[in-house]
């Protein structure tokens, strides 16, 4: 894993704790996550938002960061929306402050990324995309609701076995503002210590 991502990690672990109310929300993907590593089967993790730009994609790669960091095994992690948008730049340009390598492989109105967390690991395609695109799992996954419009919106996710809410304050609301960047790095952190939290709990 690149240092300057494993030092972020670092300081979040050392600097922030998971509340036990935030703990029981967690507990049901915990549980999922356990349960697969039991069986020996895959653990697909599918994460989705409204627009699959900013939240579901910190879920999607922290997860993925997570299961390395902790060593969990067959861990393949995705997002989508309930609608089709585009990765937002601010995300990009915070996971790339926080250490990781993000390079745009194709330019349009919905760029797509290779985000990299380890020099020898493949990378993390991040793209916003539909939560049921073919690039994303079409069975035997778990579906975390990481926004309440989503959650309300989306009661049943095809092909999902378990539909998980758990919901994070849109950074978007610091659009435009003075808080932008302070806003954008403090959601990343947030989300990254649940995910670290997540696979921390993981007996293998």
């Amino acid at each position: 894993m690149y240092t300057k991502l494993e030092n972020t990690i670092s300081e979040i672990l050392s600097t922030a704790k998971i509340s036990e109310s935030r703990a029981e929300v967690l507990k049901p993907l915990v549980d999922y996550i356990q349960a697969q590593v039991e069986r020996s089967t895959p653990i697909a993790l599918n994460f989705i938002c409204t627009h699959n730009s900013r939240r579901s994609h910190l879920s999607q790669i922290w997860a993925q960061v997570a299961a390395a960091y902790y060593d969990v095994p067959k861990v393949c992690c995705y997002s989508g929306g309930s609608e089709e948008t585009a990765l937002f730049p601010k995300v990009v340009e915070t996971l790339t402050a926080q250490g990781f390598s993000i390079i745009k492989i194709a330019d349009s109105q919905n760029p797509i990324y290779a985000i990299k967390y380890d020099q020898n690991s493949p990378p993390i395609i991040g793209f916003s995309k539909h939560y049921d695109s073919t690039f994303n799992p079409a069975s035997n996954f778990a579906a975390i609701m990481t926004c309440s419009n989503a959650a309300q919106g989306c009661p049943f996710v095809s092909g999902a076995a378990i539909r998980i809410p758990i919901t994070y304050e849109d950074p978007k609301l610091s659009d435009g503002t003075a808080r932008q960047d302070e806003t954008y790095k403090q959601r990343s952190e947030e989300i990254a210590l649940e995910m670290l939290y997540i696979f921390s709990m993981i007996k293998k």
